[in-house]
């Protein structure tokens, strides 16, 4: 994978180019159909993805109600992070809203470089803190909405 399409993503910008390079050679290059899923909620997740090109749907399904859209990730973003942290379950569906070309980084990889590379891992994993933090904020506020539209429960 080229390091300097992995720049454009918040996750690697502040590597040095040593650092980004390391990345680059452990990530590898996926073209995804649109319409295809890249992975389902509940699916045994190892590996980490950047949109490079192309748009992707993050969703959960909602009994009763269908398909909820939490995200389009548009290029430079990165999803499935969370299958670096913790071996549970994905927590969503992702699907390649349009064709798309993602960058692959599996985590027996990544774990070995940042093993190695101490100040990567204190870089990457402090971003995967701030993102976690934001997408959770986010889920409040959308969960606030929620209840301020459907009233109060008696």
């Amino acid at each position: 994978m080229d390091a300097a399409t992995l720049r454009a993503c918040p996750l690697f910008q502040t590597l040095s180019s040593e650092q980004l390079g390391r990345v680059a050679a452990i990530a590898s290059r996926r073209e995804v159909p649109g319409g295809t899923a890249i992975f389902v909620e509940g699916a045994v997740g190892d590996e980490m993805y950047v949109v490079i090109s192309g748009r992707v749907r993050i969703s959960k399904k909602v009994k009763g109600v269908g398909e909820e859209a939490l995200a389009i990730l548009e290029p430079g973003a990165y999803f499935g992070e969370m299958a670096m942290i913790d071996d549970s379950p994905r927590s969503a569906d992702a699907l390649a809203h349009t064709g798309c070309v993602l960058a692959v980084v599996r985590r027996d990889e990544m774990e070995q470089l940042m093993f190695v590379d101490k100040d990567l891992a204190y870089v990457v994993l402090w971003t995967f803190v701030r993102t976690l933090s934001e997408r959770l904020r986010e889920m409040n506020e959308k969960i606030q909405g929620f209840f301020a539209m459907t009233g109060p429960f008696r």
